[in-house]
């Protein structure tokens, strides 16, 4: 058979393959995920929203989320425009929760306050970026092989098989196509929620050339929404960053304070952020979802000696070398050395424990202008007239 006489195989695969789509999801599990949708590549009514809130500057300093294309539109608005060839988006998630309890029933409350606290994501021995994405790749050696195999070694670049995998960076909203493929609804507080496992899943997205849901004969119905009349992730956000259901304001969320955020934290947020050095779990510790989340079973997201409730004094004095080692291969070094500190002296100041004035005095000459006027500010709170 000549090249010019072979079949398309990326178009024609759901057409000679009817059971593709359940051959995939067999390898979804194989490579050790907890669920899988497959979702056709549309113009979603959520997509609509992005450009809005992009616009209200609700992204804060996350730039990123500002990419666009050579037309200047926004990338994560519209796949098509991104990536015109594919047609289906295999979404895969993985349970992360753990046995430890949730950061609003850590410990006795004198002593979790003196306490930080790092989401739970982030506790793993590895970073969730990574092991996600060899379980991605995984899958596409598993479908390249087994297409290649049905087609008598007739699939290759003649035939432009294309499978692109990301995890939390590809231009796409992930919980968008989560919620098309049927791994869960939209929360209000923007996280997949699914029935049985809750939100605490990471997901990772294929983007693929094979058209997997023509007609949508064999695509997976969106899930329902199940929050119902609940608001409890809305009433329960300190800093109020969750300003209507479904919409989240990043400049407010705890997670980007601690993440994302450079520099000075707003003297009327700092408050707010309690004990959290990294991240925040709040409205899903409160989410009646999560109440019988079942534990992971993958041993990379078990948590590492010492991130759970870590003491902030241990944080606030850290030095490069063993922020170096000890984060190795962990999501904390996205908030450098110098926001970890100055995050953990905010949550000194919101300890009312006096315990820490003494290291806050001397964090107050620190060679770190951030962690010094920080540690200023704390120490005015647990000690007002000492400054």
């Amino acid at each position: 058979m000549s090249s010019s006489q072979r079949p398309y195989w990326p178009r024609a695969a759901a057409h000679l393959f009817p059971d593709l789509p359940t051959r995939i999801k067999q390898s979804v599990r194989h490579a050790g995920f907890d669920l899988c949708g497959i979702a056709p590549v549309r113009d979603f009514a959520e997509l609509h929203v992005f450009p809005a809130w992009i616009a209200d500057g609700k992204h804060g300093e996350m730039k990123y989320m500002e990419a666009r294309d050579e037309t200047g539109e926004l990338k994560r608005a519209s796949l098509a425009r991104v990536a015109p060839w594919a047609r289906s988006v295999v979404v895969c998630a993985i349970n992360y929760n753990t046995t430890h309890s949730y950061s609003n029933q850590a410990q006795p409350r004198t002593e979790a306050a003196s306490r930080g606290w790092i989401s739970r994501y982030a506790w793993g021995h590895e970073d969730y970026h990574d092991a996600v994405l060899r379980r991605l790749r995984q899958i596409e050696d598993e479908l390249r092989q087994l297409l290649d195999a049905t087609s008598g070694g007739q699939l290759g670049t003649g035939n432009s098989l294309q499978l692109r995998s990301y995890v939390d960076t590809g231009p796409l909203i992930e919980r968008v196509y989560a919620k098309y493929a049927g791994v869960g609804w939209i929360g209000k507080n923007t996280c997949i929620i699914n029935q049985q496992l809750g939100s605490w899943l990471f997901l990772g997205v294929i983007l693929t050339s094979l058209d997997l849901t023509k007609d949508d004969l064999t695509a997976d119905l969106p899930a329902p929404d199940r929050c119902g009349t609940c608001t409890r992730c809305i009433t329960a956000c300190p800093t109020q960053a969750i300003v209507a259901p479904g919409v989240l304001d990043a400049r407010l969320c705890i997670s980007y304070l601690t993440i994302e955020k450079r520099g000075e934290i707003p003297d009327q947020l700092r408050s707010g952020m309690g004990r959290h050095v990294f991240g925040c779990d709040i409205c899903q510790d409160v989410c009646p979802w999560n109440r019988k989340a079942p534990a992971t079973s993958t041993a990379e997201f078990e948590a590492r000696e010492g991130l759970v409730n870590p003491a902030l004094d241990w944080l606030a004095e850290m030095q490069q070398e063993e922020f170096r080692v000890v984060f190795r291969g962990s999501p904390l070094r996205r908030a450098k050395l110098s926001g970890l500190r100055r995050n953990a002296v905010i949550a000194m100041g919101n300890s009312g424990d006096k315990k820490f004035v003494p290291t806050l005095r001397k964090l107050c000459e620190d060679s770190d202008p951030v962690v010094a006027e920080h540690a200023r500010w704390a120490a005015a709170v647990l000690e007002p007239a000492s400054l």
